[in-house]
């Protein structure tokens, strides 16, 4: 694994109580949330201002992404008690606004659509006036899936890219498609002009500027609301090498170069991932929206 540069620094918690007390909370319900899972950096920072990401259908993933910490295999039958699970957490936690994400479920029938969607309904019921931003897998371009998730009113819609076009099939796996994931935040752009859509680059994997320029083009030209880059990090000596450490200095560019192609909100940093101060952007592209 490369060594990491200076730059590359995690936030202690500033609460350390409240990050035990949350992570107790979380294990008596069974709950799963990525900030564990894929080990982000971001946990001790986010955590100690009550803030999480909850993951849901489990802890296994039927994808094998080269740069995800995510086990792989064959996951269990879904908890049909989660969606209350979640609801009740969240309302304990006290969050006025959550990130829901999940393991990829080709193994359904559905993708787990109906499950994200009835997640984003106990949630809503068990706390009035939140705000919900769900990160979702692909649905393999489905429309009827994806449609499933957009009724259930999320203010935040995101799908991950996750890289260039030309890194895609080197980075992602075989299932998925950088057209399509294209097409999928297009899609849910068309279909919703209330829901906010949201995307996410990983820096540091080989990706040339053209390709990033060529990237935002494509992502202005779909109306993206909300694009976050941060740089990748290797999780383990099984994973993608790290080819490069963008320094600080290049985020601000390359999310003005974004900007000034068209995307409303281009925000990056070292430690940026995709759910990181999910409500300070929300309410940063809402607030300019209204002004």
């Amino acid at each position: 694994m490369s060594k990491l540069p200076k730059f590359i620094k995690t936030k202690l918690a500033s609460n350390p109580k409240i990050v035990e007390h949350n992570r107790q909370k979380l294990k008596k319900l069974g709950l799963a949330t990525v900030c564990q899972e894929a080990k982000c950096p971001n946990l001790g920072e986010c955590w100690s201002q009550n803030t999480a990401t909850f993951m849901i259908m489990g802890d296994t993933c039927t994808r094998g992404c080269k740069f995800c910490n995510v086990k792989t295999g064959m996951p269990e039958q879904l908890d049909k008690l989660e969606p209350h699970k979640i609801g009740i957490a969240v309302k304990k936690m006290q969050l006025d606004y959550v990130v829901i994400t999940s393991v990829d479920r080709d193994d359904l029938d559905d993708q787990g659509a109906n499950h994200f969607a009835e997640v984003i309904k106990q949630v809503k019921k068990y706390n009035p006036g939140i705000k919900v931003e769900v990160l979702i897998p692909d649905f393999r371009g489905n429309t009827d899936l994806l449609d499933i998730v957009i009724q259930a009113s999320p203010e935040v819609i995101a799908h991950n890219v996750e890289t260039t076009q030309a890194l895609t099939s080197q980075v992602r796996d075989f299932r998925a498609n950088y057209k399509q994931s294209l097409k999928v935040l297009d899609y849910i752009k068309t279909k919703s002009k209330n829901i906010l859509t949201k995307t996410s680059i990983m820096l540091g994997l080989g990706e040339s500027e053209n390709d990033l320029k060529e990237s935002f083009k494509d992502l202005s030209s779909i109306k993206l609301d909300i694009l976050t880059l941060g740089q990748y990090l290797q999780p383990s000596p099984k994973h993608l090498e790290v080819k490069e450490f963008i320094k600080p200095g290049k985020y601000s560019k390359l999310s003005a170069n974004a900007e000034s192609i068209g995307i409303k909100l281009a925000v990056g940093s070292p430690m940026m991932r995709s759910s990181y101060k999910a409500h300070e952007f929300y309410n940063q592209l809402t607030s300019k929206v209204c002004s």
